[in-house]
């Protein structure tokens, strides 16, 4: 919207106008999507960021730029916000580049993502060059940047991470077994992501309706593994085994 604005103030900003439409019209149904599915609280809290940035925020802008400044000026400090946001939009994914690095896992890292951004922030960085307009061109320098980080780190961990798996590979008669570490002093199963947990719970639910039949060994054994197999009458039957 911010830069839809400043568009509106320069000239020959025909395609700032029109990427950035179709990025609010495809930005409201992301947003849209989420207040339908989030829990209620969520909602509330959401509607309350976007009535607050949306309305008040861009508003304010709007106003004071409007009535405090004008010609070329009030082109010059719009540019100078729309700066700033962007940005905010590219230093935003260092906090999935600092999980990478901390988990050594490129699992929530998407590629095509961090390339489609770089190769973005190429493009609109020579667009802002041959217009002479640093408001667009600056930003974008360190997209790139930062799309290329993105993209080694990629690169780096995809291969620990194949190679730590590799040298993880069970026994092939554990193979198509699920691992259950659990930890005796707590009772508990460490460091389950929420995935997990889910499945977890997804797993206990058929467990309780009847689909699943469980035939389980206890032993002082720290580790059990878990194999789900077909039975001739189509359920499941989950084999806990040393």
């Amino acid at each position: 919207m911010l830069w839809i604005y400043y568009a509106l103030l320069k000239t020959n900003t025909t395609l700032l106008i029109t990427i950035n439409s179709f990025g609010v019209f495809i930005e409201t149904i992301y947003v849209g999507f989420y207040l339908f599915y989030a829990p209620k609280k969520d909602r509330i809290q959401t509607i309350k960021m976007l009535m607050l940035s949306v309305v008040g925020g861009f508003g304010a802008i709007v106003l004071v730029t409007e009535f405090l400044f004008k010609g070329v000026v009030r082109g010059q400090i719009v540019g100078w916000i729309c700066l700033v946001f962007s940005l905010c939009v590219f230093v935003a994914p260092l906090g999935i580049v600092r999980q990478v690095i901390k988990t050594k896992s490129v699992e929530y890292m998407p590629l095509l993502l961090s390339i489609f951004l770089t190769l973005s922030a190429v493009v609109w960085f020579f667009y802002g060059l041959l217009l002479k307009d640093i408001n667009i061109a600056i930003p974008n320098v360190l997209g790139f940047i930062l799309g290329i980080l993105q993209m080694v780190l990629y690169v780096i961990y995809n291969k620990k991470e194949k190679a730590i798996l590799k040298e993880q590979k069970l026994p092939e008669k554990l193979q198509n077994h699920m691992i259950i570490s659990i930890d005796e002093k707590n009772k508990n199963f460490p460091g389950l992501t929420e995935e997990q947990i889910i499945d977890i719970v997804k797993l206990g639910s058929l467990i309780s309706s009847g689909k699943i039949h469980i035939a389980s060994c206890l032993h002082d054994a720290m580790c059990a593994s878990a194999k789900i197999e077909n039975t001739p009458n189509n359920l499941q039957t989950v084999e806990a085994i040393n």
